[in-house]
């Protein structure tokens, strides 16, 4: 059984042009000709024509696929298995930019105001729009998430920069309490809480004491908190979160 090149054309999604050119150039060549000079391509036509779009979906050249296809000792299935190495390449590529693209939509919508290259020096690795979703669900319907979104709108590189050292500045004073062993309820480490509050209640949004201790029960409860503070101390996550109930008794 043999096709058209009409027919051809049409299964495989291309125009005739493109058939006609193949020809041309000795990338495929109909198997048979009708006795007007008509082409009639055969299924091992068909067969080469996927290869061909296949690896041209794969980026090659029309030059590089007819070496390719011309290479001696290559069957079908050595093809289809470069191709679907290739494929999975490309795959995992597409999901990577895929990814990219989210996280830059989620960043917009986050309303965090940095180019690509300050937001680096500023996060670093970590991707803040990463745990928007999550913050959202949780969240979402209260006015401190309604505030903190207003805040972080407005933020410059140098606001950013600021948040981060003042945030740095009260962790690496809650380690050297903590391993000093002052007492979690001890005026100290009460006041290291107090200041945290404070930062939460500038930079983002009023943290009422309230507030305060709820977040302090999620650092020893939710493992990626506690593996934020023990990276920096074992056991720190725990005494923040003493030293903050602490801190909200007294007030």
């Amino acid at each position: 059984m043999s096709f058209s090149v009409g027919q051809v054309a049409r299964l495989a999604g291309i125009t005739v042009r493109t058939l006609h050119h193949y020809d041309e150039i000795g990338l495929l060549t109909p198997g048979e000709r009708t006795s007007a000079g008509y082409r009639r391509y055969t299924d091992d036509d068909l067969t080469r024509l996927q290869q061909i779009l296949l690896y041209r979906e794969l980026g090659f050249g029309l030059d590089e696929i007819t070496v390719i296809l011309d290479e001696p000792r290559t069957d079908e299935l050595t093809h289809l298995r470069r191709q679907h190495e290739l494929l999975t390449r490309k795959a995992e590529r597409i999901h990577e930019v895929i990814a990219a693209v989210e996280r830059a939509m989620q960043a917009r919508t986050q309303n965090i105001a940095l180019t690509p290259q300050e937001r680096l020096e500023v996060f670093g690795g970590f991707q803040p729009e990463d745990h928007d979703a999550e913050a959202e669900r949780r969240w979402g319907s209260t006015d401190q998430y309604a505030q903190s979104r207003r805040r972080v709108a407005t933020y410059t590189k140098a606001d950013w920069l600021q948040l981060r050292a003042e945030g740095e500045s009260i962790a690496a004073d809650l380690v050297a309490a903590y391993k000093a062993g002052l007492p979690a309820d001890g005026e100290h480490a009460m006041d290291l809480a107090e200041r945290h509050r404070g930062h939460i209640t500038r930079w983002f949004y009023t943290c009422t004491y309230e507030i305060h201790r709820c977040l302090g029960d999620m650092y020893p409860q939710d493992p990626r908190f506690t593996a934020t503070y023990d990276e920096l101390a074992p056991g720190l996550a725990d005494y923040v979160r003493h030293a903050i109930h602490a801190n909200a008794r007294r007030a």
